[in-house]
């Protein structure tokens, strides 16, 4: 498990780099959504595939949140509301 969130880790350093982006979306754990709410409410939310959403979704279960989306503010802030439309505790952040 660490190996692949160092490596997705390290996919999120190169993105932002490339695209220049200072802002990213948080996902905070709670206890109140099921796993597969939470999958589909970031694949609507990004478009990611299955296996990112999922990917994304067990780091925010083991670690407590995790970086869902990393963009300009404004795609973060409409990445945010997405999430937000089934109550997910989110947070905008520059990076």
């Amino acid at each position: 498990m660490k190996t692949g969130h160092l490596e997705f880790a390290e996919t999120d350093v190169e993105q932002k780099e490339e695209l220049g982006n200072p802002w990213q979306v948080v996902l905070f754990n709670d206890e109140v959504h099921s796993i597969d709410e939470v999958v589909l409410q970031i694949q609507k939310a990004t478009g990611y595939s299955l296996e990112r959403a999922v990917d994304i979704t067990l780091r925010v279960h083991n670690n407590g949140k995790a970086v869902v989306y990393i963009g300009s503010k404004a795609d973060c802030e409409k990445v945010a509301g997405v999430l937000n439309q089934i109550k997910l505790i989110v947070q905008v952040e520059k990076t």
